[in-house]
């Protein structure tokens, strides 16, 4: 059969051909944050030779958002892309160290001492994980100190900066769990830092802190540090079962757009489980949903860094 029309009934019908209709193109699948899902590449192993370690800041001054838990899972989904990944526990709480298995109360030293004392090398305050390829310098409440003895010091901002400029070399990421507050530690951490990620639960009052946040986020960008660029809002503690937790989302879409990553990490029985374990969710349970979501975002991650 020819490309053209045929008639029928004295040509009052004109009948198409399958080769004049034009295909229809399948619609994107849309994600939990109501927008097409990105076709994000799968992550190819980095260039052998010399590093220089991103690092990013997991920030809110809000506690109980998902920052450690973050942290954690996000380095351990990195990890297994191939990359070398140091996470910083900047949190005189230890929470950092206690999700991977290490008791803060029984270290004889940690980033404290390298932040206040020249008497220690890194190498001696580093601890390895049991995910390969990850690297923990623990903190414990010595570190609440650090805060009061730093106000006397001359560039006290840089304190931290000072700590992981002499290791960038060894590492493609660098995660800083910072605490919840907006203090001295939490801008030294700013400071460090190339890139700021702000896990944001999906409850009304965490929302109405983000503006206290990106407000000193601008201030350190001012004054300490021009190439901090925030590269996203993670959603976390999401369940969809619940209008109040769409309504938080939706309203941090419209402030925030494409800012917002289009990983969700849903609410889940499964991340207070691997806090007892002392290991990332992408070991304890590797099929999990939010196992999967995490390494989403790592995909995410090395995307907007131009990382993959």
């Amino acid at each position: 059969m020819n490309n053209r029309s045929t008639r029928a009934d004295d040509g009052l019908f004109e009948v198409e051909t399958s080769e004049d209709v034009e295909p229809v193109e399948p619609e994107s699948e849309l994600g939990p944050t109501g927008r097409p899902l990105p076709d994000l590449p799968e992550p190819t192993p980095p260039e052998p030779g010399p590093k220089h370690a991103i690092i990013i800041s997991m920030t809110n001054q809000k506690g109980g958002v998902g920052k450690t838990t973050s942290t954690i899972n996000l380095g351990a989904a990195l990890a297994e892309t191939g990359r070398r990944v140091l996470l910083v526990d900047f949190d005189p709480q230890g929470s950092l160290s206690v999700g991977l298995g290490v008791n803060p109360h029984n270290l004889d030293q940690s980033i404290y001492n390298l932040l206040l004392s020249r008497e220690y090398s890194f190498d001696e305050i580093v601890l390895s994980t049991a995910t390969e390829g990850m690297d923990l310098l623990p903190a414990n409440i010595d570190l609440s100190a650090a805060e009061v003895q730093l106000v006397s010091e001359v560039a006290r901002e840089q304190s931290l900066k000072r700590v992981l400029d002499r290791i960038r070399d060894r590492y493609d990421f660098i995660l800083i769990d910072c605490a919840p507050s907006l203090g001295l530690l939490t801008v030294n951490a700013l400071t460090a830092s190339d890139k700021v990620i702000i896990p944001l639960e999906c409850e009304f009052f965490a929302l109405r802190g983000v503006a206290l946040l990106t407000d000193t986020i601008s201030k350190v960008i001012d004054r300490l540090n021009p190439d901090l660029e925030m590269i996203g809002i993670l959603a976390t503690m999401y369940d969809s079962r619940t209008l109040h937790s769409r309504e938080v989302l939706q309203r941090v879409l419209e402030a925030f757009g494409d800012s917002v990553f289009h990983t969700v990490i849903r609410r889940t029985v499964k991340f207070p489980e691997t806090t007892v374990a002392g290991e990332p969710i992408t070991s304890y349970a590797p099929t999990s949903p939010g196992a999967e979501a995490y390494r989403m975002l790592a995909r995410e991650v090395l995307v907007r860094c131009h990382a993959g």
